[in-house]
């Protein structure tokens, strides 16, 4: 089994160059490891790859080996090309989804209310399950919200605050609705 995986830019990681030497790549990686630490707001992953990089780049026979592979050209391979999957749609996209959800159940509450005709329960139940997917989801982006604070922030030490704080919010809000509904209605 090999030492280093092809697929990695190694010297891109460490932030080096082919001609660096030993000396100032470990200057680069103590700078680079210093701002990916996990305890500075840097991933785990990442200073796994960083470490990985530079134990190779460090010994000049695996270094040298690295370079010489890297450097023959290899078979292309085909590749699928798929949507990204749902976590990787980021925070603008989990809220906005949420958002979307909420307001469509909320338009065909409201259409139900105002147009009351006895046929269109089956509606009143579909918006309901809009809104409670719409709830689902805004849950989800504040969780993907607080993920994403470093571990260092003091709101991210806040779960149980966050938690009573929304579903305060969904409450109030589920509220009005009732509210805002008997008065068209």
């Amino acid at each position: 089994m090999s030492q280093f995986d092809l697929s990695k830019d190694y010297y891109a990681i460490v932030g080096a160059e082919e001609e660096t030497t030993s000396r100032d790549l470990e200057r680069l990686y103590k700078r680079r490891a210093a701002l990916m630490h996990p305890d500075r707001g840097g991933s785990e992953e990442g200073m796994k790859t960083l470490n990985e990089a530079y134990h190779v780049l460090k010994d000049e026979t695996t270094r040298r080996e690295y370079d010489q592979q890297r450097h023959q050209p290899r078979a292309r391979s085909s590749t699928v090309a798929s949507a990204p999957a749902a976590k990787d749609v980021g925070l603008f996209g989990h809220f906005l989804s949420a958002f979307l959800c909420l307001l469509i159940g909320l338009f065909l509450l409201l259409l139900v209310r105002v147009q009351w005709i006895w046929f269109l329960w089956p509606l009143v139940i579909l918006a309901v399950f809009v809104i409670l997917f719409g709830v689902v989801m805004a849950h989800s982006a504040m969780l993907a919200a607080n993920a994403s604070l470093p571990m260092s922030n003091p709101v991210k030490r806040h779960r149980s605050a966050q938690e009573a704080m929304f579903w305060i919010a969904v409450a109030a809000g589920g509220y009005g609705v009732y509210l805002l509904l008997s008065i068209v209605g």
